[in-house]
């Protein structure tokens, strides 16, 4: 996404000595990549943060290959986030405020026309409390902690 984060990359690719790998500066919801030539994707923590989500996954489905795989890191939510954490900066950059709803999030990939969408891994993502504290009253604070809502890291798998 950055020139620096690009040089870092072919940093450590050069370390790491391979020679099928390459690094693009450019955007996910506009990939400089042409259609059906990419292999694998993979991204860490990259889609909740995209505004625009629908287009981002069709362009991982557009760059693959027929036979490509993508696997992706993400947070995904359960139920509902108070508002005032969904619009905390702090959170963004946490990766918390831009999540989405599970089942949105997988629907969302299956949509772009991946046939084989799996979770392959769930953690619960826990938010400290002082963290939580400094954007909610008392009494929203117990309502959200007696609500079903819970933040999840999930890695899933997908196949073209």
């Amino acid at each position: 996404m950055t020139e620096a984060m690009i040089k870092k990359a072919n940093e450590n690719n050069k370390k790491a000595g391979y020679n099928n790998v390459e690094f693009r500066l450019g955007d996910i919801e506009n990939m400089p990549v042409d259609n059906g030539t990419s292999d694998f994707v993979i991204s860490n923590c990259v889609m909740n943060l995209v505004p625009d989500k629908v287009k981002a996954f069709s362009e991982v489905y557009r760059i693959l290959n027929k036979s490509g795989k993508f696997s992706i890191s993400d947070i995904v939510i359960s139920g509902e986030l108070p508002e005032k954490l969904r619009e905390s900066a702090e959170l963004y950059v946490g990766c918390v405020a831009g999540a989405i709803e599970k089942q949105a999030y997988i629907n969302t990939i299956k949509n772009a026309g991946f046939k084989t969408v799996k979770i392959v891994e769930e953690k619960k993502y826990v938010l400290p409390e002082k963290i939580v504290r400094q954007y909610l009253s008392q009494e929203e604070y117990d309502l959200y902690k007696a609500s079903n809502a819970e933040i999840l890291s999930i890695t899933v798998y997908g196949e073209k």
